[in-house]
């Protein structure tokens, strides 16, 4: 399974002006949720609800619409982790880094995926496939290394037995 990075940039197509039905979308959201700045996260989730993520043509078109600097609007997105700048695949993987599966291999692990897929932690195949991550502890030393895969804990694992897990994927 190789594959290399997804470099979309998002429903506006190749970094230009957010196309008019994302607009709509949003100028939808901003119409339920208010258009002040204590509306911003609200929409701010909502949108990406709708739209997977949050690429920067949405942030700005958002800062426009409740009259906020683009800056403000990419600090709330960045300072939050449950708010994404890229698509995110149709399965998720993260391995486990917490102390139990770090001390057992888990860093190597990631290394080694990382490597067979052709993409970096928190990056996506450019099939759309697969997301691969990194998380703190899954609550499960027990089978350290660990990675969950679309909620699914596996392990103990080697490099050979999460790469099938992850071709194994639909």
């Amino acid at each position: 399974m190789v594959a290399t990075i997804s470099r979309r940039s998002g429903p506006g197509g190749s970094g230009q002006e957010l196309s008019s039905k994302w607009k709509g979308l949003i100028d939808r959201i901003i119409g339920r949720e208010g258009a002040d700045v204590d509306s911003l996260i609200p929409v701010l989730h909502a949108a990406q609800e709708e739209i997977g993520y949050l690429p920067a043509e949405v942030q700005d078109y958002v800062a426009a619409r409740l009259n906020l600097p683009a800056s403000h609007v990419h600090g709330v997105v960045t300072f939050y982790s449950f708010f994404k700048t890229t698509p995110s695949g149709k399965h998720q993987a993260n391995v486990c880094l917490g102390t139990a599966c770090y001390v057992r291999g888990s860093a190597r692990l990631l290394k080694d995926l990382e490597g067979r897929l052709e993409v970096s932690q928190g990056e996506t195949t450019t099939d759309g496939r697969l997301t691969l991550g990194a998380c703190r502890c899954l609550g499960m030393c027990d089978k350290a290394p660990a990675m969950i895969v679309d909620g699914e804990v596996h392990g103990p694992l080697d490099t050979n037995e999460a790469v099938r897990i992850l071709e194994e994927l639909d």
